[in-house]
């Protein structure tokens, strides 16, 4: 296989399927961000975006930014726009249980002749957050947008405990564990195959009513 794009966040997802390609070989690989101009995104993570460059710097791979409108449909046939002419031989997606996310990317591989890797989906989203926990990465919160999650969620490390107590809370309150809905966003800070970790130099918070977000420097 050639060049490869890997869609990126920064998140949790997207990173363990950034490894998962990672750990298959040399590819020339392309990490992939898209910057809708909207918070409110139907198919993109926006907190903390601006830390893109030092996310690609951390793993040691180019970074792509393609600017969206953040509008329903349109930023997608904008993403396939930006990566049409690239020579992809495929894209790969941290995409686990989102159908609309899914077939939407499956799409924009259609129309460019290319394949959709999505490793992580239709696996149970916990199992995945076990993993990325297990696999050594540091995962903080950056979003919440649940009941049950308060502020004191904003910053907070992913581990083992922190799993249970989602578990638990979701029980509760209905909400996805694993984030799949949208219910909270993360931020990886390091893994075993950075090169340097991330290193947050500021944090400010933002909470109204329900929900907040983290935003960091």
């Amino acid at each position: 296989m050639g060049d490869v794009g890997v869609l990126v966040s920064g998140g949790k997802d997207s990173t363990f399927a950034l490894k998962w390609i990672l750990d298959r070989g040399h590819f020339s690989l392309l990490l992939i961000s898209a910057f809708p101009e909207k918070e409110d995104s139907w198919m993109f993570h926006t907190p903390n975006l601006s830390l893109m460059d030092k996310f690609a710097e951390c793993v040691g791979l180019p970074l792509m930014k393609v600017r969206v409108s953040g509008e329903k449909e349109r930023e997608v046939e904008e993403l396939a726009s930006a990566l049409r002419g690239l020579g992809l031989e495929a894209l790969v997606s941290g995409a686990i249980a989102s159908s609309y996310q899914k077939k939407r990317i499956d799409a924009v591989c259609l129309s460019l002749g290319i394949r959709h890797l999505a490793p992580l989906w239709g696996r149970d989203p916990v199992e995945v957050l076990r993993e990325e926990i297990a696999a050594g990465m540091e995962i903080i919160v950056t979003s919440v947008s649940a009941e049950g999650l308060g502020e004191e969620w904003l910053g907070r490390r992913l581990d083992e405990r922190a799993v249970e107590e989602l578990l638990s809370l979701s029980g509760k309150f209905g909400f996805n564990p694993a984030g799949e809905g949208g219910e909270y966003e993360t931020l990886v800070l390091n893994a075993p195959f950075f090169r340097h970790r991330l290193e947050v130099r500021e944090v400010k918070r933002e909470w109204q009513k329900t929900r907040g977000v983290l935003r960091l420097e």
